[in-house]
Order: structure tokens, then sequence, then C-alpha cells
């Protein structure tokens, strides 16, 4: 009997024993090829020796020292690494221990600065339908995962969404593109109208969405008329880089395809690689001088900030990044295993698009390509496929509500940077049997249906 609070009380896992590169081992030797960095964590796979080298050494010298009383080597250096690769004037990092945090700190400081500069009737956050910003309850507020927010809804703040740059699902035969981009885009700006601007604080959003919607890169043009709006009308820009950052879509920041800059990013997951809890938000020279010149303090902060164990680490991440080329390989090796899950899934009557950018890909299902119909939600066919590729010594991501947190399905898929091609074919491999297997158990269930219909 466990006495762990587990996500799910009433599932029984296996135990992870080991890592060892892209795979991940259990109490029975079975081995699983992560092709999902758990989270879109695991970018340096499971024994990376150098980033475990950084943390014994770490651990020797120091371990933790409370960021009221002392910094830290390890945090100056990382701090002045992460800002010197940043793009635009992200000058200033703020660390903390995962995404959610992360967001949190963002949502603060953003209302913060515009307190300092004696504008504090801007009290509100625009956000996107579909999106995920994190489980904390200001987090959870601007996200738009309907799933995950609907029993805590009397607890959330009151967030404006808009809808989500989601070519697939909303761009009209009538328009290209980039128009469909701009449609979409300048409901932020009718949004400002109908709130009164001044009394807007952020917009915030993903660069790429992640699970919640299955990987939905904007189309071009999309973000740089959405900096034009809040340039416009005096509203911050936070993008959310939680998931699809640090190399995750082959560039170091995901918002850098885009061509714009961003006032504040919060990062997480790819930036430890899972070697530690580690979270962090970059904001620009602007809003840290609008708290250093005023009241000189951010009102926030947490017990194990800029832990010094977690800076350790992540720096050797940093420097693994560069020293391995990795990131550029994101970008090439991502674009081959995106050719070949499309060759492999072109015909698959269940399959409605393969999307996505390097190492951050997904698969949208549905039930007729035709129409676009999902399956339906009873079939769980989510459910189905995790279960069935764990079973074939697969790790995927796949979730449900992918169009409006009910209907929908997707698989999400982010391996390890290092990936061989080996790796990666093995990989599509059992990933399409796994669909294909439980593809036939759907279309059996259907057939059956139709006979007692």
């Amino acid at each position: 009997m466990s006495h762990v609070f587990h996500r799910q009380c009433n599932q029984k896992l296996p135990a992870a024993v080991k890592g060892d590169g892209v795979y991940l081992i259990d109490q029975s030797g079975k081995r699983y090829l992560d092709a999902s960095g758990g989270a879109a964590v695991s970018c340096l796979g499971h024994s990376h020796a150098g980033v475990r080298e950084a943390l014994h050494q770490q651990i020797d010298a120091l371990a933790y020292a409370h960021s009221g009383f002392f910094t830290t080597e390890t945090a100056e250096a990382l701090g002045e690494k992460l800002t010197s690769l940043a793009p635009g004037d992200l000058n200033y990092a703020y660390f903390v221990s995962g995404g959610s945090e992360a967001v949190e700190a963002a949502l603060k400081l953003a209302r913060q600065y515009f307190v300092e500069k004696g504008e504090p009737q801007r009290q509100r956050f625009i956000a996107r339908r579909q999106s995920y910003h994190g489980n904390t309850l200001g987090a959870l507020a601007v996200g738009g995962n309907e799933w995950r927010r609907a029993q805590f809804a009397p607890l959330l703040i009151d967030v404006a969404h808009i809808a989500p740059c989601y070519a697939y699902r909303d761009q009209r035969e009538d328009e290209t593109s980039f128009e469909y981009g701009q449609r979409v885009a300048n409901e932020l700006e009718q949004q400002l109208l109908d709130e009164g601007p001044d009394t807007v604080i952020a917009f915030i959003a993903e660069p790429v969405v992640g699970a919640t919607a299955g990987v939905l890169p904007a189309v071009d043009g999309y973000f740089k008329r959405i900096r034009e709006i809040c340039d416009k009308y005096g509203v911050l820009l936070i993008l959310d880089e939680v998931m699809c950052g640090m190399g995750r879509t082959g560039t170091l920041f995901a918002h850098e395809y885009d061509g714009i800059t961003a006032d504040i990013v919060t990062i997480a997951k790819g930036l430890g690689a899972g070697y530690q809890p580690i979270g962090a938000m970059l904001t620009t020279e602007e809003i840290y001088q609008a708290v250093s010149s005023g009241t000189g303090f951010f009102q926030h902060g947490h017990t194990y900030m800029a832990h010094a164990t977690a800076m350790a680490g992540s720096l050797a991440v940093l420097n693994a990044f560069e020293n391995e080329q990795l990131v550029a390989r994101v970008g090439t090796e991502g674009e081959l295993l995106q050719a070949s899950l499309k060759e492999r899934l072109i015909d698959h009557p269940f399959v409605g698009e393969v999307r996505g950018r390097g190492f951050f890909q997904g698969i949208e299902f549905v039930a007729d390509r035709a129409t676009k119909a999902p399956l339906p939600a009873k079939t769980q066919f989510h459910a189905r496929l995790k279960r069935t590729a764990m079973e074939s010594g697969l790790m995927c991501y796949p979730m449900a509500g992918t169009i409006d947190g009910q209907a929908g399905h997707h698989v999400l898929l982010a391996p390890p940077f290092i990936l061989s091609r080996f790796e990666r074919d093995e990989l599509v491999d059992k990933l399409v049997a796994s669909i294909n297997h439980v593809s036939e158990e759907v279309y059996k269930e259907f057939l059956a249906c139709a006979k007692t219909a």
C-alpha cells in the first residue's frame, strides 16, 4: 500500500529506478523511451554526465543558502548567462522552483510595475482560450484550460480570454494564413477597447501552445501584430515559455522565431532538464528599474528561490546546449521527426494534423479527416494511447479536450535533444503501432454501435 498521494489515486504506477540517456528503466528492468521528456522537461535525457558532475560539486560546496541573506556564485553566473542569451533587453532573471511559480511572479511583477508607475487602476489581464499557464490560482486564472479550471472557478480572478491562433480549425477558406493571424490577433485590440485599455495590465500567451491544445505554433505575423497592439495601448506582453522554451522549438527562446521581444518571459522545464526543480522569470530593464528606483522591493518571494544546487544544474544545462550545439540540432532533427511522422501517418483515417516546431510536435486525432469532426469523448482515445504506448516501452503525452476543453484528442511529443536517429526510428515505430492498435479498437467499437443502432 502506497502512502504517497499520487495524481491519480487508484492508478498503479511502475517505479522508475534508473535513467540511461533517453530511456527510463523501471523496477523490473523494462526500458521506456522518453518521447515526451516527461512533460517536455528532460531535454538532456536522464544521465547527462556534465550536469550530474556540476550538481555533485555544488552539493559538496554549498547546497542551499536563503536568498534573503545571501546570493551565490552560481545564481549570479546563471543570471548573467541567461540574460546574455535572451532576446531584447530581458536583463534581469528572478529564479523560482517551477513554471507555475514563474507565472505567478510574472503576474505580480506586472501589477507592481504599474503601481510603482502611478497607474494602480490597471488591474486586469487578458489571455487566450485553450492555453495553459500553471496550476496555482493566479496562473490557473489566466490559463484557458477549462477542464483544469472548472472546479476552482469560484476562487479565480476574473480574466478575459480571446481566441487562440488555431489555424487548423479556425482559418476560413477565404483567407490566407496571414489574414487569419491578423484577424484573431485583432481580437486583442477589441477586447482592450471593451475593457478600457488603461485598466489592463498585460496580455499573456504561449508562443507555441503546449499540452492543452496539442502544440499550436502561431501563423506568421500573428505575434508581431500582438506586439503592436500591446505597444499601442501601453499593455505589457508576457510570454509563457515554460514548456515551449529553452531550445525546445529550435531556438533558445521560442519567441525568437516570431521576431518579437517581450516585456516578461517565463521559463522552466528545459532550463533544469529535470535534474533539479527550477523556473525563472525574465524581465526588461525598464520594469526592473521601475521597482528598483521606486520602492526598491519586489513584494514576492519563495523559500527555495535561487536555490544554489538548482542554479548549478541549470548553468550546466545551458553549457551543454552550447558545447554540444544542441539547440541547432533540435531544429534540423525536429524537421526530420515531423517528416517521418507525416509520412507514416499521411493516410491514417484518425489523424487530422501533424504540427509543431523542433522537438515539440503534436498530432491531432479526428473521427473524420474531411470534416475534422473530433473522436467522441467516450472513446478515451488519449488514455488508451498512453496505456498502449507504455506497454510497448514508449512514454508519450496524450490529452483530451484539444478543441474546447471537452472535445478532441491529441498526443504531444517532446523528446530529449540528444535523441539519435536510431532512437527516432524507434519512437516513430512504437508510436505509430500504438496509434494503429488503439484506432483498430475504436473502429471496431464504431462498427458494433452501427450494427446495434
